[in-house]
């Protein structure tokens, strides 16, 4: 009976560390690059009627091979983006900069850019950009002023 209960305590020892050792593989860090944004949204808040509605997007390539992108795809032909056409190598930082073209309509937006690189874990990431497009500007015709005490009509 104690041999019994010995080798099961054994079997049941050797299959914990397997198993364990089954988990720390899998933690280990993949060969290949790695795109790692700063942030994936940007809030413009209000802007001006026909103002400025671009932001650079930050990342940096946190694998250990070269990093390419391909063209991102935006939601409608109202946000471009620009991306660096080159490799970025290992721990290199770059820009992709998007552009909101539609700040002479009024009123909120919510766009993104899907982003595709040869990554190995994040090949696709959504970059998103929203805010408010203010309203034109109206001018104010000048006020004719009425001085006090000045008659009408004035009979000489």
């Amino acid at each position: 009976m104690k041999k019994l209960l010995v080798l099961i305590s054994a079997l049941f020892i050797m299959c914990t560390m397997a198993f364990a050792q089954s988990e720390n593989e899998t933690v280990e860090k993949q060969d290949g690059p790695e795109i790692t944004f700063k942030e994936t949204l940007h809030d413009f808040g209000n802007i001006e009627f026909k103002g400025n509605g671009s932001y650079e997007f930050v990342f940096v390539n946190t694998g250990n091979e070269p990093l390419i992108l391909t063209q991102p795809k935006s939601s409608c032909g109202c946000t471009v983006p620009e991306w660096p056409k080159q490799p970025i190598l290992p721990g290199e930082s770059n820009v992709i900069k998007v552009t909101y073209k539609n700040t002479d309509r009024a009123g909120s937006f919510n766009k993104y850019v899907t982003v595709f690189s040869n990554a190995v874990v994040n090949k696709e990431i959504k970059l998103r950009i929203k805010g408010t497009v203010l309203g034109q500007p109206t001018e104010a015709m000048p006020m004719k002023m009425e001085t006090i005490g000045t008659p009408v009509n004035k009979e000489n």
